[in-house]
């Protein structure tokens, strides 16, 4: 099996990924002996290119551009797979990032000389720092309830999610209290029977717009758990579900009508305690994800709480690894910030001096759709 060397090693080449990589380009590491990106998936595009198809990119909330080169000119009817896979391969192609795909990170350990040992299913890395941006998608969560194996209809989580009309003239019933649980039940609800929406706890609504003041609070909020070591809640699971005009017509309609969780599943129903039964032939379960760090297993950095104990992006447990796209910064606002508090986190542990940045300012490139940047942004 092939073995190379690297100062970093960046596992991911979602937001988080490219993110970090642009900041290593920028502090003066090099595609090769200097960083190397290693990412599983087939193609550009992060979790995103695993989005359906009916998630155009006007439905998208959150979505910020990379550092270094914005996002103009997108169709904002295409969907978001194609927009935001198409960006991240410009931005590959802008920075000479080099990613490596599909390679699958197996697990990480200790070399024994004060490096770490990224085995992978084509060779083994040995790097003195690593960045993880593997993010979630990967590892979907679906809570276990009675009788779950016994339903005789379909089930599919929010990362299998087929859109629409797959669920045409059935009755549906739509689990999870975040945003994607609400584009589900609203787009179903055009085309199916009947539809019921279930949540584990009472939903908040917001009026208010999401500004810098509360995306300071909410990952404030974060921070606290994962400064303590416990499992991180995300971003989102803070701040609240946007009202939107669609969704009130949705409430004002009894679409928008929140159940209690139900208690057991049976073959083609849902049922509570008390008596209560809704029959189903479809079941969506949008209940989120966990953060995808199995590979890190074996260099033990769980607490006992369950959690990663972090300061900023940094492992308390090990200096050498840091999290990106992992608590606070698992929005994408979060990830840009983090990627450069961790590549500068990192070079001053290498012993890396503030010289060796390049000496680039952070006027972004733009860049339409279609197009690609060949230079890095410069102070104009």
């Amino acid at each position: 099996m092939e073995f190379s060397e690297a100062e970093v090693v960046v596992v991911g080449a979602g937001q988080a990924g490219l993110s970090s990589a642009y900041h290593l380009r920028r502090a003066g590491y090099e595609p090769g002996r200097g960083f190397v990106v290693l990412d599983h998936s087939p193609r550009p595009g992060g979790a995103w290119q695993f989005r359906w198809p009916t998630l155009t990119y006007d439905r998208v909330h959150g979505m910020h551009s990379l550092p270094g080169m914005e996002l103009t000119g997108a169709d904002p009817h295409r969907p978001s797979s194609e927009v935001v896979g198409g960006y991240f391969a410009d931005y590959e192609r802008a920075f000479d990032l080099r990613v490596r795909r599909p390679v699958h990170v197996r697990a990480v350990r200790e070399a024994g000389d004060g490096r770490l040992l990224v085995e992978t299913d084509s060779g083994v890395w040995a790097a003195r720092a690593l960045i993880n941006a593997t993010g979630t998608w990967d590892r979907p969560f679906r809570p276990r309830v009675r009788g779950q194996e016994s339903f005789a209809g379909r089930q599919f989580h929010t990362s299998r999610y087929p859109g629409p009309s797959t669920f045409a003239g059935e009755r549906v019933v739509v689990v999870g209290g975040g945003t994607s649980a609400v584009q589900h039940l609203l787009e179903i609800s055009r085309v199916a029977a009947a539809t019921a929406w279930v949540t584990r706890r009472e939903p908040v609504f917001t009026e208010e717009p999401f500004d810098a003041e509360r995306g300071r609070a909410a990952v404030a909020l974060v921070e606290e758990r994962v400064r303590d070591g416990l499992p991180p809640r995300s971003v989102v699971s803070v701040t609240g579900l946007p009202m939107t005009e669609e969704m009130r017509r949705a409430r004002e309609s009894g679409v928008l009508r929140r159940l209690p969780m139900f208690d057991r599943i049976t073959p083609g129903a849902v049922e509570w305690d008390d008596g209560r039964s809704i029959a189903a032939d479809s079941i969506v379960w949008a209940t989120g994800f966990r953060p995808a760090i199995g590979h890190l297993a074996p260099l033990r950095l769980r607490e006992p709480g369950g959690g990663i104990r972090m300061d900023g992006t940094r492992v308390v447990r090990d200096p050498r690894i840091h999290l990106v796209g992992y608590g606070p910064s698992a929005s994408t606002v979060g990830a840009n910030r983090a990627g450069r508090a961790a590549v500068r986190a990192i070079r001053d542990l290498l012993g890396h001096s503030s010289e060796d940045e390049q000496a680039l300012g952070e006027s972004p490139v733009r860049v339409a759709m279609g197009e690609t940047a060949a230079r890095w942004p410069r102070d104009t």
